[in-house]
């Protein structure tokens, strides 16, 4: 249990006193009911919602049902004082020995700090970067990439049992093209002067893969007609292309459980399958749809498509899943692809898409809860713009793509730790700036050197401790820990817990990197205190027990960054 869990427990059992006083009626429904920080701090310590959430069900008023609380509150030795404020809800504060525990608790409970069972291990696929294997990730999949690990990893850490997924795009005419782009550059290994028509893939990444080539088959397909060669190109292709993407995932620390073959789905009867079970729903039928909006009928020319009702789960239209020459259209691979994680089992699907695919989500909605006859949700979470900027400088080419900044050339600029903790410092749906001569400040508006640098001054501190022969103790020692600004940095240890279980519910993994950064921000304020006055400092040369406690307070915070670090990927420095 965690403090603010502790507080809400006892409020649930002061409640259930009532009941049994018959203060209140049976039968109310307390799952509404929660403990949490104030808004406005100066109101105490932890507030309760108990009284404005029950008085309707109760029939009675809320200030009546807040006094009565309150009293029983009083009563438990952990709170200090219950004041009914507005019209109803309740302030608590905690006593000293309250928040001292806390530290106790966090330093037992170690890198289990935080932890969750949940998710009570919920089968989740997570799948995230996605991108077409026709050339290297650029610095908005980086930011997709981050997004995704990071909800992963924050998952796995509430106790959810999570799959990451790569799905590779390897079933279109994208890979075709980039077949020909790479006969071209293996034609150039051979000697010959090429030229990239509009539509090939010019960038330098591929040079290598056409000498790659080269070197394979020799002159094989030199002069070849492209019905020779072809096939075997785009396979050649598109293998090294996600070797290199793996290898730039790779050094961002990504990591895939699962990567996914789009061109699987094709000759296999899986796109049939799933057609199959959605129209055994009498959910495929064909059908004429409506012109587009913004299109004059002389523009439109309606014919009749094998269409997927998907109005009926919230789409704005039906869809077509087949063209009118018989191929598929990319709905339907993708119902496919879905169909299969489906029946795999999951209890939950999340997609991150670029914000240029906004558009799908409905349909993909809609797919999904067909399929799973409404029992699997799908979450899409779709990853705004980045703009990568050094000071006023927009930075938008790159010596190896040729036309956009790639994901390497962003981690060798400025690093995989302070990429991924920097992607997380907006909304995935808010556009991002990222500036790499920023990022590098050391400063306070450097998010990044802030966090890093307050766990680099514990460790700092609890080296000298072991110098000295002075290290964190029990609970007596704890009792010095009575300033404002200390108590104000345990309370902010308290939120932990439930700041976690949050940003998983919602699937908001920046909600981490936030409060890392006003944690940091609690810290550094105790630090700066304690310049001024010696007896907030954490290393106090004649009172070793004093030396201990504030120790173990540090101790404590170092736990939670670098739990909340482990979280985002990013690897926690001791030194700076």
């Amino acid at each position: 249990m965690t403090l603010f869990a502790d507080i809400h427990a006892a409020t649930l059992k002061a409640l259930d006193t009532l009941v049994a006083e018959g203060a209140l009626p049976s039968g109310l429904d307390m799952g509404n009911v929660a403990v949490e920080p104030p808004r406005d701090a100066a109101h105490g310590d932890m507030a309760t919602n108990a009284a404005m959430v029950l008085a309707k069900p109760a029939g009675l008023k809320p200030r009546d049902i807040a006094t009565a609380l309150a009293a029983k509150l009083a009563d438990d030795p952990r709170i200090a004082s219950a004041e009914v404020a507005g019209p109803g809800f309740l302030n608590l504060r905690l006593t000293a020995s309250a928040w001292q525990g806390q530290v106790a608790a966090i330093l037992e409970a170690a890198e289990a700090y935080g932890r969750s069972d949940m998710g009570q291990g919920r089968r989740v696929n997570v799948e995230y970067v996605s991108a077409n294997p026709t050339g290297p990730l650029h610095v908005g999949h980086t930011r997709g990439a981050v997004f995704g690990d990071a909800l992963a990893s924050l998952l796995a850490f509430t106790g959810h049992d999570v799959t990451r997924e790569y799905y590779i795009n390897d079933g279109g005419a994208q890979v075709d093209v980039l077949a020909r782009s790479v006969y071209l550059r293996y034609l150039e290994a051979h000697g010959q002067t090429v030229a990239f028509e509009d539509g090939t893939y010019p960038g330098d990444y591929l040079i290598e893969v056409g000498e790659a080539l080269a070197a394979e088959v020799g002159k094989a397909y030199v002069g070849q007609p492209e019905e020779t060669w072809l096939a075997e190109v785009r396979d050649f292709a598109t293998d090294r292309m996600m070797a290199l993407i793996r290898e730039d995932l790779k050094a961002l620390g990504v990591e895939m459980d699962v990567f996914y073959s789009e061109k699987s789905l094709y000759g296999t009867g899986r796109i049939e399958a799933a057609l199959d079970d959605l129209r055994g729903k009498g959910l495929i039928y064909e059908g004429v749809l409506e012109p587009p909006k913004g299109k004059t009928p002389e523009d439109w020319e309606p014919r009749e498509q094998t269409l997927f009702k998907s109005t009926d789960f919230g789409d704005d239209v039906d869809r077509p899943v087949m063209k009118s020459d018989g191929g598929w259209t990319y709905f339907a691979p993708d119902i496919a692809y879905h169909f299969d994680k489906v029946s795999r089992g999951f209890d939950e699907l999340i997609d991150v898409f670029g914000a240029d695919h906004g558009g799908y989500v409905k349909r993909m909605k809609a797919a999904v809860a067909a399929l799973s006859d409404s029992r699997v949700p799908l979450d899409i979470k779709l990853t705004q713009l980045v703009k990568l900027k050094r000071g006023d400088e927009e930075l938008k080419m790159s010596k190896r793509a040729g036309t956009f900044v790639t994901l390497r050339d962003v981690v060798d600029m400025v690093g995989a730790d302070v990429t991924r903790f920097v992607m997380l410092t907006r909304k995935n749906d808010a556009p991002l700036d990222f500036d790499v001569d920023k990022v590098r400040e050391q400063s306070k508006d450097n998010p990044v050197f802030y966090v890093q640098y307050a766990h680099a001054r514990i460790c700092s501190v609890m080296r000298k401790a072991a110098e000295v022969d002075v290290f964190p103790g029990g609970a007596d020692d704890l009792a010095v820990l009575s300033d404002p600004a200390e108590l104000a940095l345990i309370a902010k240890l308290a939120e932990w817990p439930r700041l976690v279980e949050s940003a998983a519910q919602s699937h908001e993994p920046h909600r981490v990197a936030f409060y890392l950064y006003d944690l940091a921000s609690e810290f550094h304020a105790l630090w700066n205190k304690g310049n001024a006055e010696p007896s907030l400092r954490f290393l106090q040369e004649d009172d070793p027990a004093a030396s201990r406690g504030k120790l173990a307070l540090i101790r404590a915070v170092s736990i939670v960054i670098s739990n909340g670090l482990g979280i985002l990927g990013v690897t926690p420095v001791d030194k700076m």
